[in-house]
């Protein structure tokens, strides 16, 4: 294991990782290699690969934050963590990954509008020939266009000011990008902090 590179320790990934890991340990336990996008610090990622050692979990995120992803990977000394891709969302093409599970945590609403038809259309490849695929969203967002909280609102005020281009993003619109790629909506869970846990699967055929 390596230590001398710092790990970026957010605290909110400790609070979420417990009820994520429930819904990926029920939705994740027939599938094998998981692409994470959008990995952030890389604690989920180690978190995650070692509750369920069956699967590769291939962390990504775009390369400004792969140092802290390496971090934490190369401190946890995982078997079932490769190095992380660099990945950005709007890039023409996306490493191949022969993953037949997709996970992203609280990034969409980080995301220009542009960049969250950008992720459905990637993970639409990527699970293209992966009947059953699986993919699990996490994060707030809100329904029949209001907001589902007093903070949600607040946090959703926080993020147009920060960048215009983010904002919480409304369940129905996602759902409508998942289904244009042909993945149908398996579950909608509610989760700590009025987050939700969004699980759609590709159709057998």
């Amino acid at each position: 294991m390596h230590e001398s590179s710092p790990r970026p320790h957010p605290p909110a990934c400790e609070r979420n990782r417990e009820p994520i890991l429930g819904v990926l340990r029920e939705h994740f336990a027939g599938r094998r290699h998981v692409l994470e996008i959008g990995s952030g610090t890389g604690q989920h990622a180690v978190h995650f690969a070692a509750a369920m050692p069956w699967l590769v979990w291939q962390a990504s995120d775009v390369a400004d934050n792969l140092p802290g992803i390496r971090a934490w990977l190369d401190h946890a000394g995982l078997p079932n963590t490769p190095p992380p891709l660099a990945l950005d969302v709007l890039q023409p093409s996306w490493p191949a990954v022969a993953a037949d599970a997709v996970f992203t945590a609280n990034s969409l609403h980080i995301m220009g509008i542009d960049a969250v038809d950008a992720f459905f259309r990637g993970v639409g490849r990527v699970l293209a020939d992966r009947p059953g695929g699986v993919l699990v969203a996490y994060g707030p967002f809100n329904y029949d266009g209001r907001w589902t909280s007093d903070s949600n609102r607040e946090f959703d005020a926080w993020l147009k000011a920060r960048d215009p281009r983010s904002g919480i993003r409304d369940f129905e619109d996602c759902d409508a990008l998942a289904a244009r790629e042909g993945l149908q909506l398996l579950a909608d869970l509610a989760m700590p902090a009025n987050n939700r846990c969004l699980v759609w699967q590709r159709a057998h055929v």
